[in-house]
């Protein structure tokens, strides 16, 4: 397989350390709490979290919980213009495709290939564009399946559902809903995508019971 080195992510332990630090920061500078609960998964596969997709932010969220709680390294799809224009993602395990067509195709198999290292995480959305955080249901585009057949499948699957909310405060709350997948031995991106908005559905249930 080729890949397109030009993106791809890149090492830096300074940019990385640095970045790391910062995003801690701000997401405790900027909202007013960081809630998420646990999730238990296997030490020796990978991880592929599937997250709906609202905000600048939702990439970060996901290296905060894996930095606190999952402890892998992690990787992220993100689109070409954000690689290039948004230049320290490469170092927090960004990559992306250069194209269409081909350039996709040969990106997604690089993640599911990403999948076979057990030290590994990626975070996909598989929405593949940013959409209100208000939806009564989370679309999956196809590219998520052709990761998961790229792999050798042995991969921890975690559905993450996030919201804000404000209520009486000042400064918004993230609310971040996980769940491990207990994946099916046959799995098609139908059943991934029904299994996924149960879980969404459940988290909005959830979300619309909080009071302050």
């Amino acid at each position: 397989m080729q890949f397109s080195e030009m993106y791809q992510p890149r090492k830096n332990n300074l940019i990385f350390k640095f970045f790391s630090w910062y995003i801690q920061f701000i997401i405790k500078k900027d909202f007013a709490a960081f809630n998420y609960n646990a999730v238990e998964i296997k030490s020796d596969s990978s991880i592929l979290i599937l997250a709906n997709h609202f905000s600048w932010w939702d990439g970060f969220f996901l290296f905060y919980i894996n930095k606190k709680v999952l402890k892998k390294q992690f990787h992220v799809l993100v689109n070409a213009e954000n690689y290039t224009k948004i230049g320290f993602l490469k170092y927090l395990g960004a990559f992306a495709a250069e194209n269409k067509g081909k350039d996709v195709l040969e990106t997604l198999n690089y993640a599911g290939e990403l999948l076979d290292n057990p030290a590994n995480l990626v975070l996909v959305f598989p929405q593949g564009k940013l959409y209100s955080n208000h939806l009564n249901g989370i679309n999956f585009e196809k590219g998520v399946m052709q990761i998961i057949n790229a792999s050798q499948k042995k991969i921890n699957i975690i559905f993450a559902a996030t919201f804000i909310d404000y209520f009486a405060k000042r400064k918004p709350t993230v609310y971040n809903y996980l769940q491990r997948w207990e994946t099916e031995e046959y799995v098609s991106l139908q059943l991934l995508k029904s299994a996924y908005n149960k879980h969404y559905d459940q988290s909005v249930v959830k979300q619309n019971q909080l009071i302050e």
